[in-house]
């Protein structure tokens, strides 16, 4: 009887280590490499300058999104300084955006470029058209990465403090994404609630420029909610922010993607 009973229990233990097992592996997000090419793998090339690749904005968009089940493959180009005519003259990027099998296509300005009216007609939008049409014509489709205004605005270009560029970066994203019929993540939005309801919370560097971890994590969480149609409150992926400020920052990112432009269902994602 004691050898029947034990039997029993092994067998229990047994059957309750492949539920916990089968449990785990549907959690987790599918394979999604730079092999990959299917629709359980989203891929997504970012193609910005610092404020994309200070605190790695990739990285955090993926750990987001597999804290959602969400499997994402990313890539970056990024240099300090650069501008959306830099990477439209540049053949890197333009074979990265040909080659790449990608389902999405993130472009961030240059911070000063969208500030200024004759910069965004000047340069902006001639690199955005030509940077979409690409994109498009790959398969993929364009996601603008609308950023945030400097800390203190930019005085010398007649945006005397933050509210005042801000609205200017705002505005300049939106219409070149009304052009264009892409994707608008906004980012600026979302930075502008923390901003004015919860000061406490640090979004710029030192610079008054760049993000914190803080401001890294937001633009992350926008995208995950624009791109994945997901608030994404409770996901993990918060790396050193104190844990009491991810509330406020997730559900400003979802706040803001629920008014993104171009992000709406009924618009069929491109097969890889």
């Amino acid at each position: 009887m004691r050898r029947h009973w034990r039997s029993l229990a092994i067998g229990a233990w047994s059957l309750m280590a492949i539920a916990i097992a089968t449990a785990c592996s549907w959690a987790q997000a599918p394979r999604c490499d730079a092999t990959t090419r299917s629709d359980d793998c989203t891929r997504v090339l970012f193609i910005g300058n610092s404020y994309t690749s200070v605190n790695d904005l990739p990285a955090k968009f993926t750990a987001i999104a597999a804290a959602g089940r969400h499997a994402v493959y990313t890539e970056m180009i990024a240099p300090g300084g650069a501008r959306l005519a830099d990477h439209a003259a540049s053949a890197q990027v333009l074979g990265a955006i040909r080659s790449g099998h990608w389902n999405y296509v993130v472009l961030q300005e240059q911070s000063l470029v969208p500030a200024v009216e004759q910069a965004r007609q000047d340069q902006m939008v001639p690199a955005a058209r030509l940077l979409a049409a690409e994109i498009r014509h790959a398969g993929a489709r364009p996601v603008l990465y609308a950023t945030w205004g400097r800390q203190a605005g930019w005085p010398d270009g007649g945006l005397p403090d933050y509210a005042a560029m801000q609205a200017r970066v705002t505005q300049a994203y939106c219409a070149v994404g009304e052009e264009l019929r892409a994707i608008v993540a906004p980012v600026g939005d979302a930075w502008a609630m923390v901003f004015a309801e919860h000061p406490e919370i640090p979004l710029w560097q030192a610079d008054g420029s760049h993000p914190t971890e803080q401001g890294t994590f937001l633009a992350a969480n926008v995208l995950v909610a624009v791109l994945f149609h997901e608030v994404p409150q409770g996901l993990g992926a918060r790396g050193s922010i104190p844990e009491v400020q991810v509330p406020a920052l997730q559900a400003a990112a979802a706040r803001a993607a629920r008014g993104a432009r171009g992000a709406r269902g009924d618009e069929r994602r491109p097969a890889p």
